[in-house]
């Protein structure tokens, strides 16, 4: 059973990040084209453009993580830091940065006309700026601790330089991984649900002094379209969390199942809320469908459109 749960979950963890690649690589290509182009790119084009750079990064390291459990049986102490400094790098900024698109679209979207929200609506680009520099600090006393807890569990196998059990290497990664990634994490995760149920409040508040017969109209169309984006953002950032969480409390207790269900979870956020962000950008959905279209002429062996 063990042995065809973890071929199960090594395809479902391949498709993944097939697609998590194929989606942020789109969004880092159109918008570094266009920001050679035209010599200049918006804040939230700025923000994609790392953001999915960083889930490129968390992709590709929860798959090595996989592939190393699975095929390599030691680790060394300098491999171990490497792969958790990375993965929680990437983490980091991977969480940080959604937030901070949650709160620029709080401040974007909604027509509000409180003092301390235009106030904070002219500056939005200062404020995203000094809240990732504020991460920072947030960031180092993770990697110290991370550094302090590795010391410690080495120290209890006698110093030894590597870890010749595959369960014993596991477990002190995984367990590190994602018990630093909870306790760092809950900061900006609260930060993003306050701004997207404010935003999501927002849209509906609005929606609702809509006319009835307003169901073909342009305007009220895009927001009920923004409030889909928003909920599905907001129902996917709050499985990444609890997935850590859970599988946190589940490798505690060594039950393996329930860990890799969590994992797979996780991955769905980086892998699929990028989807999510290209259905909602006119420019990222209209490079999207010329790119299947291209594919499309080429498996049928047509000439490929120009525009």
């Amino acid at each position: 059973m063990v042995p065809v749960l973890h071929s199960i979950s090594t395809i479902i963890l391949i498709a993944q990040f097939v697609l998590g690649n194929l989606s942020n690589g789109l969004i880092v290509l159109k918008n570094c084209i266009d920001w050679i182009n035209k010599k200049e790119l918006s804040t939230v084009d700025q923000i994609l453009i790392v953001l999915a750079i960083s889930r490129i990064s968390l992709i590709w390291e929860t798959l090595i993580m996989w592939v190393k459990h699975q095929l390599i049986s030691s680790i060394t102490t300098e491999e171990l830091k490497i792969i958790l400094f990375s993965f929680t790098l990437s983490s980091h900024f991977s969480l940080w940065l959604a937030t901070a698109l949650s709160i620029f679209y709080l401040f974007r979207i909604p027509n509000c006309y409180w003092q301390i929200f235009l106030y904070l609506k002219w500056r939005i680009k200062q404020l995203i700026v000094q809240m990732l520099l504020g991460s920072l600090v947030f960031l180092v006393a993770n990697m110290i601790q991370i550094t302090i807890n590795l010391e410690e569990r080495f120290y209890q196998y006698g110093g030894n330089t590597s870890v010749n059990s595959r369960d014993t290497e596991f477990t002190i990664l995984i367990e590190l991984v994602l018990f630093n990634m909870t306790m760092f994490s809950v900061i900006p995760f609260s930060l993003a649900l306050i701004s997207f149920l404010l935003l999501i409040f927002s849209l509906w508040k609005h929606l609702q002094k809509m006319p009835c017969n307003s169901r073909g109209d342009p305007s009220a169309t895009a927001h009920r379209n923004a409030l889909r984006i928003l909920v599905s953002f907001l129902l996917l950032y709050t499985m990444y969390y609890l997935s850590l969480l859970i599988s946190w409390v589940a490798q505690k207790n060594q039950s393996e199942l329930v860990h890799i269900i969590c994992m797979i979870t996780s991955l769905l956020y980086p892998s699929f809320h990028s989807y999510i962000l290209i259905m909602g950008n006119y420019k990222l959905k209209q490079t999207s469908l010329w790119v299947l279209r291209q594919l499309g002429c080429r498996m049928k062996g047509q000439k490929t459109p120009t525009a």
